[in-house]
C-alpha cells in the first residue's frame, strides 16, 4: 500500500513542484483527501479550489505534507 505522506509518498521537493503547479494541486490534493478517508475535505477541495490551492502550498511549505482536512 503506497505511503499517505505527502503526495503519495514522493519526496519533498516533487510535492513542493506539483503543490505549485495549480492543476496537479487540486488533483493531487483530492486524490490525497480521499485516500486518507476525508471525501469532504475533497469536496471542499474540488469546490473551493484557489483556497485549498493556496493551504496545501503554505502547509507543504511548513509542514512537508497537506495538513488541512487531510
Amino acid at each position: 500500500m503506497a505511503s499517505t505522506k505527502r503526495y503519495f509518498g514522493l519526496s519533498w521537493i516533487v510535492c513542493v513542484i506539483l503543490a505549485i503547479i495549480p492543476v496537479t494541486s487540486i488533483i493531487c490534493g483530492i486524490v490525497t483527501r480521499v485516500q486518507r478517508g476525508h471525501v469532504l475535505g475533497a469536496i471542499l477541495n474540488f469546490i473551493l479550489c484557489p483556497i485549498f490551492y493556496i493551504i496545501d502550498i503554505v502547509t507543504m511549505l511548513l509542514s512537508k505534507d497537506i495538513t488541512f482536512l487531510a
